[in-house]
Order: structure tokens, then sequence, then C-alpha cells
């Protein structure tokens, strides 16, 4: 038994798989349909995720990346099918544009527990070719369930967001949650993460599925968000090196 994820059934076919040992508290989510499942993000990589999977279906997986930041794409190497936004497919299958060293400095970056057998020197990123291209307004079909592509730029060029409108399911990762939403990296875009929340916003909505820390938030914040950046740009802020704001339950660092 697996003892560094912990597993929460959203309903009896969808799961989240969170690593709450580590202080990022990563979310990947186990979608499964009547013929194949898809794993929304595989995490850090530092435990074998693909053990937690297998146990909860038998169908075949694919990975599906929301974006490709090491710690939504470190279990990936444990799976046949993977699937990138157009944006990123290069930072799989050519160069990731984080040094190892960083990568290495973030997931070490508070004392943590590791699993049994992991070893920070011989961590790598996972690199490889995807299996499929994802482009805004895709769907993933599988079987009795669909899931539409939502291309979300702003937290890396192509995070993406699921949605499956029959659930009414967003899973947005790294663009709503609760904590410190990040768009300071060279690679990240301020006014394109808000205008991707804008878009979010208009989806009818009643689960949120965030990428960290805590599971269950209220689907308000998504309003909030948007509200949060709209001052920001109204204040002429809303450009990186400009730093943190608080907004109380979510920060935006620019």
């Amino acid at each position: 038994m697996n003892d560094w994820f912990t597993i929460d059934e959203i309903d009896g076919d969808t799961y989240a798989i969170s690593e709450y040992k580590h202080w990022e508290e990563t979310h990947c989510y186990l979608v499964c349909g009547a013929d194949r499942a898809i794993l929304i993000d595989t995490g850090q990589g530092v435990a074998n995720i693909r053990e937690v999977v297998d146990r909860l279906t038998a169908l075949p997986v694919m990975a599906v990346t929301t974006h490709a930041h090491w710690d939504h794409i470190g279990g990936h190497r444990y799976f046949d099918s993977i699937a990138v936004h157009e944006a990123e497919q290069n930072w799989l299958s050519v160069k990731f544009p984080i040094p190892l060293a960083v990568v290495k400095s973030n997931l070490t970056h508070e004392p943590c527990d590791f699993p049994s057998g992991f070893s920070i020197d011989a961590y790598e990123i996972f690199q490889g070719e995807p299996q499929m291209v994802l482009h805004d307004g895709d769907c993933l079909y599988l079987g009795n369930r669909q899931l539409t592509v939502v291309h979300t730029p702003g937290h890396s060029p192509g995070h993406c967001c699921f949605y499956e409108p029959e659930r009414k399911y967003l899973y947005s990762v790294d663009l709503i949650y609760q904590g410190c939403l990040d768009a300071f990296y060279p690679s990240t875009d301020p006014q394109k993460f808000w205008q991707s929340v804008k878009r979010v916003q208009k989806l009818d909505i009643e689960r949120i599925m965030p990428g960290h820390h805590q599971l269950n938030i209220p689907v308000d914040l998504v309003d909030r968000i948007e509200k949060g950046f709209s001052e920001l740009a109204a204040s002429g802020k809303l450009e990186q090196g400009n730093g943190i704001f608080d907004f109380g339950d979510f920060q935006i660092h620019i």
C-alpha cells in the first residue's frame, strides 16, 4: 500500500488523488467513464501514482496534462498514453523551461517525510513524446462521459482547465484554488491569467477541482479571483514584479 497519496471519492467514478504530505499539496483527478479513464495530471513523481490508479480502475488510462510544470507531470513516466496542450508540447518532448536544480530546490523547499525509496539526487523531470496534442475546444470522450478542453493561459502558456458539462465540474487546477496564484515566472502572463479567469467565469459550475491545497472550495471563488485581478488592473498593478497581493483566502503573486 502506497501511503504517500490520499484518495477522496468525489462521486462513484471520480477521485481526487492528493499529495498532502508535501507543502504543495498537489491534487490529481481520476475520471472514469464506461470505456476508458483519464488521469488529470500525475503529481510530483516522488511515488508511483500508477499503483493507486490501478487499484481504483481496470480501465485503460490516459494521463492528461493541465500544464507541464514539474509538480503536475512527475508521474507521467508511469503511463504509455499522455496528452498535453500544443503550446507546451515542447516542454515535454524537447526541453523543460526550468533548470533541474531549481525544481529540486522547490521540491525540498519545506521539510517533508518523503516516501521510502525516494532520492532527491536521482530525481529527474519527465521528458517524453505525448501521444495526443490538445487544442482549445477539444472533447475527450470516455464512453458515457466527456470533458471539454478549455485553454486558460496565464499561469503557463498551455495551461488548460477541463469542463464536464453534464456534472458541471470544472477541473481548474492552477487557475483557481485557495492559495497563492502564481503569475510571476517569466513564462507566466498576469493579463492572460485574468482573461482566463473571466473565461471560466462564464461556465455553469457546481464544483471546482483545484490543483492545490483545500479540496472543497466555494464556487464563488471564481468571481472573487476575477474581482481581485480586476482591482489590480484598475490600479495599474497587474504587471510582473509588483509582488504578492492578499485577498483573504487567496493571493495573487505577480
